[in-house]
């Protein structure tokens, strides 16, 4: 993991632990965490969106797409994107976030799955992290397009098996 990353990491989980914000790391971030070896482009966080008009205070000055509603045909949500020492990192309100399936067809509420499975907390280049949990990370990655997903999408299957959960 590169050193950019890590330094972006520790800066944004100081902040989200000082305020008690209750957030999961997914996208390739967790997929890196649960064994995938291709690069990390960003690092996604998600949690509720009452959280947002406490931390933005703290991280304004790294803002590079303000906190506002986006969507396009694949995502559907309210969020902000940062730049930490040229690392990239996507905040994005759970209470909002809606994804739509691979055929575009309908779009799938992710609310719920944050709730379900308990904090799945480990530790990254010394820094104790939340991540989502491997089923939901498998599961909505299915839903998204690239090599690179299926190369996320076996390493958390593999994860799973490996540490037998169900």
């Amino acid at each position: 993991m590169q050193e950019k990353t890590l330094k972006a990491l520790k800066w944004i989980v100081e902040i989200l632990d000082r305020h008690e914000v209750p957030y999961r790391i997914g996208g390739g971030f967790a997929a890196h965490a649960y064994g995938a070896v291709r690069p990390i482009n960003d690092i996604d966080i998600t949690f509720p969106g009452k959280y947002f008009s406490i931390i933005i205070p703290e991280v304004t000055d790294y803002v590079t797409y303000q906190f506002e509603h986006y969507k396009d045909e694949k995502w559907d949500c309210n969020g902000l994107t940062l730049e930490y020492g040229g690392q990239e990192i996507d905040m994005t309100d759970i209470d909002t976030l809606k994804m739509s399936n691979k055929e575009k067809t309908e779009w799938l509420q992710t609310k719920d799955n944050f709730r379900k499975y308990p904090n799945i907390v480990t530790e990254v280049g010394r820094v104790r992290i939340s991540l989502i949990d491997p089923r939901d990370l498998a599961a909505y990655k299915k839903h998204l397009d690239g090599d690179h997903q299926i190369v996320d999408i076996n390493a958390v299957e593999e994860y799973i098996k490996k540490n037998n959960i169900h």
